[in-house]
């Protein structure tokens, strides 16, 4: 298992009938430059599934691409 510090749990995304949530977090992994980071966790944070990480400078466009093409 990695080492991870969560700075800021930003929101769950959803919840899988399986009792782990989808969060959006921002997180460092083994000591790194902190990300956004998705991915599914257990109730007390001590396990992870697999999931994606984006950069700040990433997430930044990924807001533009967004609110660009008016998805929502």
């Amino acid at each position: 298992m990695k080492k991870f510090d969560i700075y800021k749990q930003i929101g769950p995304i959803s919840r899988p009938n399986n009792g782990w949530t989808k969060e959006l977090n921002y997180i460092s992994w083994d000591d790194r430059e902190p990300v956004y980071d998705i991915r599914t966790w257990n109730e007390d944070h001590t396990a992870y599934g697999k999931g994606v990480t984006v950069t700040v400078g990433e997430m930044v466009v990924l807001k533009e691409l967004l609110q660009s093409r008016n998805v929502f």
